[in-house]
């Protein structure tokens, strides 16, 4: 299931995109209240734009544009809309987002296509564990992907272990949709309860919320502790509500692959102008195909390299990094720039750690501070010592450390409004 767009020469998919582009600004001028004003404010004739390079002529929507104006960004009428979806609101109060008929046929195909690039086929059985409700549009993309790949589907949802495995050993599921971490938790489980899980029918996990590599491409400290106990194929998948696209990894392992029939991709730098290629910059997104709610260079918050050698798979897109970060979690510590996902990858690699949450918030100099609240089932001596040397080996800079029940960081993390973990909490002036 690999689309012929995405094994072509990069000319012509840019020129490809630029076709579709042209369609996509006749809508939103046709339906879309927000960018209808947008264009006359700005004097900008859409006939004029023409080339992917002239999309600078026309200014960034943010996440607080959608907060602000949400209905003036849906284009169709209300009998129209088939799923209401929002956002988990990571990054601000949640946003809505209409799907339609055909939205919901694209986030399929979107889905299938990812699934396959991960070499997913209809053989395959899909265990979901991630809730489908919630007005989350990940759990419902997963399910309805594998349905359009022809795969086998058992959904099982988030958390109880017990149940996961209750349905690994009676579906024989051959593929996790997963967190990361929840996969260490269901390695745990198994241990603890004498379950051979390393002849279980699961081959391969495709992994969401957290990173499974570096900026190199060498496995994160996560990864490479569930590979320790798990051999399985670990594969990265990145999304968002607002793309309604997934940049997914092939067996590779070299970035998402970029879907050039569903979205238009731009790495932009602080003052909104494409950074130099190689460089790293601001994922910034026009979507294609979408009728409820289609967006035009919207800002996601996060920062990514992209890289554009054809891939050993045989496909010729673009393929995006890790996230190194997102730009409005940056943390000015001590002189030294940060962003959560270092952070993440240290306390992984430390012995004793259950789970963590990371507070940051503004002292009395009204600088950044940050606090590390650390689940574990006992303090051993020097275990506070322990955690700040491996903090000063890799970043020059230590935290505070306060130490707490795995329980009490669990309901921390995991708030009942809350449809992802909330691992960090930004408590800066003028951030809560």
């Amino acid at each position: 299931m690999l689309p012929e767009i995405e094994t072509q020469p990069r000319k012509t998919i840019k020129e490809f995109q630029e076709q579709k582009l042209q369609e996509h600004l006749q809508y939103l001028n046709s339906k879309s209240v927000f960018y209808r004003r947008l264009f006359d404010k700005h004097n900008i004739c859409i006939d004029k734009i023409r080339r992917l390079e002239d999309l600078e002529q026309i200014p960034v929507t943010t996440k607080s544009d959608i907060q602000l104006h949400n209905e003036d960004f849906i284009c169709v009428e209300k009998r129209q809309i088939i799923d209401y979806i929002t956002t988990s609101g990571t990054l601000g109060d949640p946003v809505t987002f209409a799907m339609t008929d055909n939205d919901l046929d694209r986030l399929a195909y979107n889905e299938a296509i990812s699934f396959a690039c991960a070499g997913c086929t209809s053989d395959d059985i899909f265990q979901l564990t991630t809730t489908i409700d919630k007005r989350f549009m990940a759990g419902l993309a997963y399910f309805l992907g594998a349905r359009k790949l022809g795969a086998g589907i058992v959904r099982v949802g988030a958390g109880i272990p017990e149940l996961q495995w209750d349905s690994i050993k009676r579906m024989e599921p051959t593929v996790l949709i997963a967190v990361p971490s929840f996969i260490l938790k269901l390695i745990e489980y198994a241990e603890e309860r004498g379950i051979d899980y390393r002849k279980s029918s699961i081959k391969k996990a495709v992994c969401i919320g957290e990173s499974l590599r570096k900026p190199d491409f060498s496995l994160s400290t996560l990864a490479k502790r569930i590979k320790e106990k798990w051999d399985i194929e670990l594969f990265s998948s990145y999304a968002s509500t607002e793309m309604g696209t997934a940049f997914t990894e092939c067996p590779q392992g070299r970035g998402g692959h970029h879907h050039p029939e569903l979205i238009i991709v731009e790495l932009l730098d602080d003052n909104d102008r494409v950074v130099t290629e190689g460089e790293p910059g601001e994922v910034t997104i026009t979507t294609i195909g979408v009728e409820g709610m289609p967006l035009l260079r919207f800002k996601t918050g996060d920062i990514c390299n992209a890289f554009y050698e054809p891939c050993e798979c045989g496909r010729t897109t673009m393929r995006l990094g890790v996230v190194v970060g997102r730009k409005q979690q940056m943390i000015k510590f001590k002189g030294t720039t940060l962003y959560p996902p270092a952070l993440y990858d240290i306390l992984a690699e430390i012995p004793g750690i259950k789970n963590y949450v990371i507070e940051v918030y503004t002292n009395d100099l009204g600088t950044d501070e940050i606090l590390l609240r650390v689940g574990c089932d006992e303090v051993l001596e020097d275990f506070e010592k322990n955690i700040k040397d491996h903090f000063r080996a890799k970043i020059r800079v230590s935290p505070q450390v306060v130490f707490d029940t795995v329980e009490n960081i669990q309901k921390i993390a995991y708030p009942e409004t809350s449809r992802k973990p909330q691992t960090f909490i930004d408590k800066r002036n003028g951030r809560l």
